[in-house]
């Protein structure tokens, strides 16, 4: 099995019962990545890379030549970043392939134009080519327009959308998603002490889900939320209502962009918070060279992905292409790399909802990771600390996943 994805150590029977780079992963949530520079984070959950009305016309690509065939959609003929991502992204698949020693697949790569239409296009035809899983779409509008065919013929998906209400009955999410950022930092702060909790959020998608999966998790670890607020463009009254609540808590939960939550550190900071006396608290968005240089943030913890990974993939991809990948390529690397394995490994139930959803779950480029029975996904995440030079390590990720 490629060393890269294997099967994760597995659970004892006892306990079985994302700077720039976090910024374009996560990015996805809102409908087309982020590959540089901030983003507005007021889109739509469900928006589309692309405003074309229609799919484009196919060219037969393919890359392989082994027995089992994959598809994998991509909005390679959007305009913008996200033909920019869907680029970088099939590179990556082909670099899993390539890597793979002498993998059984054939790759059907299909371009949807970042748009439902499209997607569903490159469905049917991967389908109708003999497609056993489709990996893909991109992007969350798409995702339920394939689905509807895969579905229809009993064929999963692994898609990429960090939306998880497209997730669902054959559909699975290999994403960077929100909820396994909020979990694993909640957790971590848990551990350390940490009981008193306020929270200031942006009003908007993003700050939705997050809103969720941190008031579920705070009360699972027996936490309390003491202020929580939420903010759009006028934030003063949610800065300045938490600024006077944080003498009872011991931990500020903060959650948007780098530029973004810099200035609402520095808001709260003015308002009269003394931000030295809570432990700041923040997801991958917080993975930012803004947030590194802020001394308002400095000891701040968030959860990311140990960046060790992504280096290294990076490194050979840049020696294969000659260019930097964007940091979403490695969920499709990932993705092939997985079903090469799958498919050596599995024999007729490779890809059954029994073999997807191992709770021992999968190593990858960026750490551990398994598939949920309702297609949302938990990542085995570290958690860094902000300081001038970049992120700090503090735990490391999972090595397998426990009870």
């Amino acid at each position: 099995m490629n060393e890269r994805i294997a099967m994760a150590d597995p659970i004892d029977p006892d306990v079985k019962q994302h700077g720039a780079t976090r910024r374009a992963a996560l990015g996805l949530l809102f409908g087309t990545p982020l590959l540089g520079a901030c983003a507005g984070v007021q889109s739509a959950l469900t928006g589309n890379g692309s405003q074309q009305a229609s799919g484009p016309q196919q060219q037969p690509q393919s890359v392989g030549t082994g027995q089992v065939k994959v598809g994998l959609i991509l909005p390679l003929s959007a305009a913008g970043n996200a033909g920019v991502a869907a680029q970088s992204m099939k590179n990556a698949a082909e670099m899993a392939l390539a890597e793979f020693q002498n993998p059984n697949l054939q790759l059907l790569i299909k371009d949807d134009a970042g748009n439902a239409q499209g997607a569903q296009q490159g469905a049917q035809q991967a389908l109708d080519e003999g497609a056993e899983i489709i990996l893909g779409p991109l992007f969350a509008a798409s995702v339920p327009a394939a689905a509807q065919l895969t579905r229809a013929r009993g064929i999963p998906m692994i898609a990429f959308s960090t939306d998880s209400s497209v997730a669902g009955r054959g559909v699975y999410l290999l994403s960077f998603l929100p909820e396994s950022d909020v979990t694993r930092i909640i957790d971590y702060a848990s551990g350390i002490g940490k009981r008193s909790y306020a929270a200031l959020l942006p009003e908007n998608a993003y700050g939705n889900v997050v809103e969720a999966a941190f008031k579920q998790e705070v009360s699972r670890k027996g936490g309390r939320v003491v202020a929580f607020e939420k903010y759009g463009s006028d934030r003063s009254n949610a800065v300045r209502n938490v600024a006077q609540a944080l003498g009872s808590a011991d931990a500020l939960f903060l959650a948007d962009d780098g530029d973004a939550v810099v200035g609402v550190a520095e808001a709260l900071t003015a308002a009269g918070a003394n931000l030295k006396r809570v432990q700041l608290l923040g997801t991958g968005l917080w993975d930012s060279p803004r947030v590194f240089g802020s001394a308002a943030m400095q000891g701040g913890l968030y959860a990311a992905p140990d960046p060790a990974g992504f280096r290294a993939f990076s490194g050979r991809y840049n020696t294969k292409y000659g260019r930097q990948p964007v940091r979403t390529a490695t969920l499709a690397y990932d993705a092939v790399a997985l079903v090469a394995a799958l498919a050596r490994t599995q024999g007729a139930q490779k890809f059954s909802a029994e073999v997807l959803t191992n709770p021992s779950g999968f190593a990858g480029i960026d750490g551990l990771f398994r598939f949920r029975a309702d297609g949302s996904n938990q990542r085995g995440l570290a958690v860094m600390r902000v300081a001038s030079g970049g992120g700090q390590p503090v735990a490391g990720s999972p090595k397998s996943f426990g009870a």
